[in-house]
């Protein structure tokens, strides 16, 4: 169901983010009185799931969901309707306007996508607020996985800076970013009450970036495993385990922290465990039986509940500039990434990815929340792709109607023809690329 669930809101998600791109080209075109022979959601390939004709536009579903498309008439587009082209121009032909107009035309899509990016992130700071880790309130600091320990970093460090920024708002993934995207080459810490400062190897760009450990936390907050309710009929309460326990071991292995207590109940799967506790200060100790996914049942005291994050509430005026700050920030760190890929430091193979990539984005039970961060992620992500320079994306139409502009010549149909020929065969060899990786990763190459 998890895997279903996470297809779903990569299809609603997509389906919004298409139908809204195309709404950018097709309300342009009917304002400049250029027919829309189509409006489609998915490919129609050979035939459509869903299709109706209001006025002189088919407005349909197709069943290959790679998209979506409106067929403008007197364009050379993916329909690849050529023989069109062969007859005499008409008034209301895309071919007929002026270039200012079909760049408008062009633009559209992308433009809709940068704007909703920019409104998602906004709407999300209005509904859902800001709630952040405050790096300084982490009393006992962080702690570290094994690739962490190799970096120079040790459990209870407490992080001052990374490459020279300091952390103010903690989160697992900020070690990561700055040393990926920002070349951060030394970490300033406080360690047993002294200062230390921790040399990055570069070496760690390609490690954090690769896909072994994209999904890997290599520092998290250090938590006291606290109890905060006891699910009804668990092993917990079978265990006569009550909120506010706070476990001390496992077996007789000291335990204290939320990552230890469960490394031990993921090693301890369908075993019954001996679990040291406090419990108004009194030491207690039960037998508590794991079950095969290494839980007892029981819910944990988060960051919030110990006073550790801060929260930022937006008002309306405040979520729209706001929403804008961080759509730019997100794509600077695209952009960033990009680069880190052009100079080598980042592999293509562990950041290019598919339709499998994406659909991981999304999380495994229905999120809102989420499901709307990763939409105004994508919506970015689309206009950027969109924009490439390549024929038979926007950008590539772009590209021609400003050659025209400032030459004030046309290229032929004939030539466009063929540039969206090979800017297909540039397209699909890039789905192919990337989707194949999706495939490979899944047999652990």
């Amino acid at each position: 169901m998890g895997v279903l669930t996470m297809i779903a809101q990569l299809i609603l998600s997509l389906s919004i983010l298409v139908v809204l791109h195309e709404m950018g080209h097709f309300i342009p075109a009917k304002w400049f009185k250029t027919k829309v022979e189509k409006f489609y959601l998915f490919f129609d390939v050979k035939f459509a799931l869903v299709k109706k004709k209001i006025g002189e536009t088919e407005y349909g579903i197709g069943w290959l969901p790679l998209g979506g498309y409106v067929k403008i008439a007197g364009m050379v587009d993916e329909s690849m309707d050529v023989e069109q082209m062969k007859l005499p121009p008409q008034p209301w032909e895309f071919r007929s306007k002026p270039a200012w107009q079909r760049l408008i035309i062009m633009l559209g899509g992308v433009t809709v996508n940068f704007l909703l990016g920019f409104l998602i992130f906004g709407m999300m700071l209005w509904g859902y607020g800001k709630e952040y880790v405050q790096n300084d309130k982490l009393e006992y600091g962080i702690y570290v996985d094994s690739l962490g320990t190799e970096l120079g970093l040790k459990d209870g460090d407490k992080i001052i800076s990374i490459g020279g920024k300091p952390i103010v708002e903690f989160t697992p993934s900020v070690l990561r970013k700055e040393i990926v995207l920002n070349n951060a080459k030394q970490i300033i810490l406080i360690r047993d009450s002294h200062e230390v400062k921790v040399t990055v190897d570069p070496a760690f760009v390609q490690v954090l970036s690769s896909n072994d450990y994209k999904d890997y936390d290599v520092i998290g907050p250090r938590i006291p495993f606290v109890v905060l309710k006891v699910t009804e009929g668990s092993n917990a309460e079978k265990a006569g385990m009550k909120s506010d326990d706070e476990v001390t071991y496992v077996n007789n292995v000291p335990a204290r922290y939320q990552h230890e207590v469960a490394k031990a109940l993921r090693k301890a799967k369908g075993e019954t465990i001996r679990l040291g506790y406090t419990r108004a200060g009194q030491p207690a100790e039960a037998s508590v039986q794991v079950d095969e996914k290494g839980k007892i049942g029981i819910a944990l005291k988060t960051a919030t509940e110990f006073g550790w994050t801060g929260r930022k509430d937006y008002t309306l005026a405040q979520a729209i500039p706001g929403g804008f700050t961080e759509g730019v920030a997100f794509m600077g760190d695209w952009f960033k990434g990009i680069a880190q890929l052009f100079r080598g430091n980042v592999k293509a193979k562990d950041s290019l990815g598919g339709f499998i990539t994406i659909t991981k984005l999304f999380s495994t039970s229905w999120d809102w929340e989420s499901f709307w961060r990763i939409t105004g992620i994508l919506s970015f992500i689309l206009a950027i792709m969109n924009l490439l320079p390549i024929p038979a994306l926007d950008g590539g139409h772009v590209v021609f109607l400003l050659y025209e502009v400032i030459t004030g010549r046309k290229p032929s149909d004939k030539f466009m023809e063929y540039a969206t020929y090979v800017g297909f065969a540039i397209v699909l060899g890039l789905l192919i690329l990337a989707n194949g990786l999706d495939i490979m990763r899944l047999f652990g190459k």
